[in-house]
């Protein structure tokens, strides 16, 4: 009689990430998560930032091109709702394409099922036309993401603008908010709703409506969240979507060592520096893979960090301040000040900085990953979010889980200054340590044998196998 690891083993995953890097490194940790319990797996991915393969030996790698033009692609930064319709437009073909011939393959190891990131809006139909199992991935948290279904309605309230006024001729007759708070839907302020950074606004409310929607007719959703966190909002996706939820996370707690997974080269430096320094002293600084700042906020940045007097680890990617190439900007005289306590680099192994005993804080854009991989190793939080659901994260780690310091006002050297010390050797942050301390031990129990997530993602897998 076939064993149930043996019939695990027989199966085969796909999984379809976005190639951004913030959705890309929990699709791949997810993947190896279901590796690791005994499913083959097949990563789909598109030709633009491509992962690269020989980073994950054990899974299969297939690519389609996107056929994105220059003009398109160049649109990453610039306007990213632009990019990801123009990618959903162009992959649709070319992935159904893929998937035929998959389907088609070696009948000793079917498919199972096929995971995607939410974000990719024909993936339903094209999953029904083959009678495949869809489950979504989506990579907010599950409270940012059940927001996004009153956009619309934050829209015609006046809530939400787009970048150049509250009255752009692209969205008519929008009332003009005078408040500060969104009281249909605390904890959220008006400063907190995401602004319409494109040329087409149109497209930013059908990708988020698409994205919201069409998981309800998947066969379930998988969330990088854990029911401790997040235990009321994950009740209300049960009740909107209809389909199985499966909190399993933090994906990348599963591992003691993860690999990485990341679309940009790390320096590994960071690590050594960081062995130098006393426990718990030094403030990581990282904004992202895709944030741009400009250079007046770029220099109020720098001279906040060298007027805290703390010790930090600082990435500056290249490119993410608009009219520099990397440190050309940076004050006259700033090297000199810091140099005993300051370490700038290019790009960091996030997972190995969070962890190490060096660090007592992390100055962050909020991104979801960033946030989680933070709240996973009890580090405290500086909040500067940029765009989109950063600035919901932001507002519940400071509001809500109180894990954090918002800087929500202009961004001011004095301001930073005095957030840094209060975070890093202030009572406040002493406060603040004690309750994400509280939330760390949370995540280690969640993944524990009869944790809620340990329990959730042994219900995904026979899920996976009942297909």
């Amino acid at each position: 009689m076939e064993t149930h690891l043996q019939k695990k083993k027989g199966r085969r995953v796909l999984l379809f990430p976005l190639p951004l890097e913030g959705h890309m490194n929990p699709m791949l940790h997810l993947a190896k998560i279901l590796y690791s319990e005994g499913f083959s797996i097949t990563i789909i991915h598109t030709n633009f930032n491509s992962p690269n393969p020989s980073d994950h030996p054990y899974f299969t790698f297939c690519s389609i091109p996107e056929g994105l033009s220059e003009i398109e692609a160049a649109t990453y930064h610039e306007d990213p709702i632009a990019f990801l319709s123009a990618l959903n437009v162009r992959c649709a073909d070319p992935f159904r394409h893929l998937l035929a011939n998959l389907l088609s393959g070696d009948p000793k190891e079917p498919i199972a099922c096929l995971i995607t990131d939410a974000v990719w809006d024909f993936i339903g139909d094209v999953a029904a036309s083959f009678k495949l199992p869809w489950i979504a991935l989506p990579t907010s948290n599950i409270s940012c993401f059940l927001f996004s279904d009153a956009f619309p309605f934050l829209r015609n309230k006046g809530y939400m603008t787009t970048k150049d006024s509250p009255s752009n001729d692209a969205v008519p007759e929008l009332p003009l908010v005078q408040v500060e708070d969104v009281p249909e839907l605390p904890p959220l302020s008006v400063k907190d709703m995401p602004e319409i950074e494109t040329g087409n606004p149109e497209d930013f409310f059908h990708l988020i409506a698409n994205m919201f929607n069409k998981p309800k007719s998947s066969s379930g959703m998988i969330w990088n969240s854990f029911e401790e966190l997040e235990d009321a909002a994950l009740l209300k996706c049960h009740e909107v979507f209809g389909v199985p939820q499966f909190a399993i996370g933090p994906f990348h707690k599963y591992f003691q060592v993860s690999s990485s997974s990341s679309l940009i080269a790390q320096d590994k430096n960071s690590i050594s520096w960081l062995d130098k320094e006393e426990p718990k002293s030094v403030l990581y600084v990282s904004f992202g893979s895709t944030g741009m700042i400009n250079e007046a906020d770029f220099l109020e940045v720098a001279w906040g960090l060298a007027n805290s007097e703390q010790p930090f680890l600082w990435v500056i990617r290249p490119g993410s301040v608009l009219g520099s190439e990397w440190l050309e900007l940076l004050p006259n005289g700033f090297h000199q000040m810091v140099v005993e306590r300051g370490c700038i680099v290019k790009w960091a192994p996030q997972l190995e900085v969070l962890a190490h005993p060096a660090i007592g804080g992390f100055w962050t854009h909020c991104g979801w990953n960033s946030t989680l991989e933070s709240i996973s190793e009890g580090v405290p939080l500086i909040c500067w979010p940029f765009f989109g659901d950063q600035k919901i994260n932001a507002r519940y780690a400071t509001d809500v889980w109180k894990i954090g310091i918002h800087l929500e006002h202009k961004v001011e050297r004095g301001e930073i200054e005095k957030a840094i010390k209060s975070l890093m050797v202030g009572i406040e942050g002493k406060e603040i340590r004690g309750r994400i301390k509280c939330l760390k031990e949370k995540v280690d129990i969640c993944l524990k044998k009869e944790g809620s997530s340990y329990k959730s993602l042994h219900s995904l897998v026979d899920y996976i196998l009942s297909f």
